[in-house]
């Protein structure tokens, strides 16, 4: 029989390496205060969806006045279930699109069209407006195979303003190089 990778852990073997493995292992080290309140704050009371409810930096947050346009969620996602991102699109001030990528927090976002593998879901509606509820969004939206990308391609295109071709030197006098990439952070051992 043979094992799955996310069975070799069961047989006390390590899974062979692979994209989604190395991203899943590249953690954040936050300090335990700021990870408590951030729980507490944005998980758990889910203060964020109440304009000036939550205060950081001696600033009180308002999400109504970010203008910006948004789009994605993931179907299977087990961190921000895509209803929940569903939910916070009005939250926020601009123009609303949304597309469901399957599979889940990762692998719906990083799977390159290339693959050709999965699919995603879009409401081609005329008036561009969401229903408020994201199982009518979800009954009106038609599945479309293949990665949702190129759709994202096509809508930041709409965003992005004229082209221009790429500095041939990095930096700027206010912003000078600091270091080449990828940094040495990612070199660092814990210790």
């Amino acid at each position: 029989m043979e094992l799955r990778r996310g069975q070799l852990y069961l047989k006390g073997r390590t899974p062979q390496a692979f994209d989604l493995l190395y991203w899943n292992s590249d953690s954040t080290n936050l300090p335990g205060p700021m990870f408590v309140w951030y729980l507490r704050n944005t998980y758990l009371e889910n203060r964020l969806r109440n304009p000036g409810d939550l205060t950081t930096c001696g600033e009180k947050v308002d999400l109504s006045l970010i203008d910006v346009p948004t789009l994605y969620g993931s179907r299977e996602d087990h961190i921000v279930p895509w209803t929940a991102a569903y939910a916070s699109a009005p939250l926020l001030t601009g123009p609303q699109t949304f597309v469901l990528g399957a599979s889940g927090h990762i692998a719906g976002v990083i799977n390159p069209p290339s693959k050709n593998k999965r699919n995603f879901w879009l409401l081609d509606n005329a008036d561009k407006s969401l229903p408020e509820d994201p199982d009518t969004w979800f009954e009106g939206a038609t599945e479309h195979p293949g990665s949702w990308w190129p759709t994202w391609t096509q809508w930041l295109d709409g965003y992005g303003g004229k082209k221009v071709k790429p500095k041939a030197n990095l930096g700027s006098d206010d912003f000078p190089v600091i270091e080449p990439v990828p940094g040495r952070y990612v070199l660092q051992q814990d210790q």
